[in-house]
């Protein structure tokens, strides 16, 4: 039996093919060539159930803000039976008029000391081989699609094969505050990346609503229960997770001081709005917008409100409560 690819590599070899061709993919070429649907279809998995998949992993990358384009028959746009399924990479050219720094290219070189072209999987690479051999030819090679470095959360994989296979899972969930974590059951039916952190929304079952939880807050493995739900409750799910977290952050927001110039300038300034004293920047999760903020020490001052002041304050505290036991020690 065929070794199983998970989920994540399939999708980087998704990733990977459909930026190889300029004039697309047809479904059944993807599905026949693409690491991850070529072993499940060699493996007997059925044409329907390998089509399913396809087209939750489209709507997945979709919602991390990969432009899946699909191209269908001229004469009959919306006859998408032979459709044609592409990334543009002139969707990820940089404007002709952006120019960098000689600090912001060093930065650029830092982040991609970490990519290769040895980077790209064996299975990638055979991916984008087999769609040459079809006659459809990239552009360019394509590499770095799978980091060396990976801060992907440990409950990501068993979370993502769980809304791959529709089953409820259960897990231990410490909330900032709290002395011990709570049992949480969840139907999971989307794992989405909100401002660079992992966060899975379903289902929970103990009240029947909607709830969203960050990964990194989950302690200890997820289990995987024979339980199953309906796979429609996926519909859309990525989409209503994103929402609601832009709805959270357009709730609240914070008043900061920041030094011109500087890490904390450049990062928060990217999703701040200006005011009069400073800079409002919105926010889902005081707690973790308290950790960004302490982690800038000096070069940012939090003005309002409050209960954010005070968190940053504890942990810049603590840090130096740290330091001064270490140096006791």
């Amino acid at each position: 039996m065929a070794a199983r690819i998970p989920a994540e590599e399939r999708l980087t070899n998704l990733v990977v093919a459909l930026m190889s061709t300029e004039i697309g993919l047809t479904k059944q070429q993807i599905l026949d060539n693409v690491s991850g649907y070529r072993q499940r279809a060699d493996a007997g998995t059925r044409s329907d159930a390998l089509e399913k998949m396809f087209e939750r992993d489209k709507e997945e990358l979709r919602a991390l803000g990969v432009p899946i384009e699909t191209i269908g028959d001229a004469a009959d746009p919306n006859d998408l039976r032979e459709a044609r399924y592409r990334i543009p990479q002139a969707e990820y050219d940089l404007p002709s008029d952006i120019e960098f720094s000689p600090a912001e290219l060093a930065v650029l070189q830092l982040a991609g000391s970490v990519w290769s072209a040895e980077s790209v999987s064996g299975d990638a690479q055979s991916g984008v081989r087999k769609i040459r051999a079809l006659g459809i030819d990239g552009d360019e090679p394509i590499i770095g699609f799978a980091p060396r470095i990976t801060a992907r959360d440990a409950a990501f994989s068993p979370l993502q094969d769980a809304i791959e296979r529709s089953r409820v899972v259960a897990f231990d969930y410490l909330k900032p505050g709290e002395d011990a974590p709570r049992r949480r059951t969840i139907r999971p039916l989307a794992l989405v990346d909100y401002e660079a952190r992992w966060h899975v929304f379903g289902v929970d079952v103990d009240v029947d609503e909607d709830r969203t939880f960050l990964l990194s807050r989950i302690v200890g493995e997820v289990k995987v229960t024979a339980k199953s739900f309906a796979s429609s409750l996926r519909d859309g799910a990525g989409e209503r997770a994103l929402s609601g977290l832009e709805r959270v952050a357009s709730e609240n927001s914070a008043l900061l001081e920041v030094t011109p110039g500087t890490e904390a300038a450049l990062r928060l300034g990217r999703r701040a709005t200006s005011a009069s004293q400073g800079i409002h920047v919105p926010f889902v999760d005081v707690h973790i917008l308290a950790d960004e903020l302490a982690s800038y020490g000096p070069e940012v001052r939090v003005v309002e409100p409050a209960v954010l002041r005070d968190a940053v304050i504890d942990r810049l505290r603590a840090v130096v409560h740290a330091h001064a036991d270490a140096e006791e020690a």
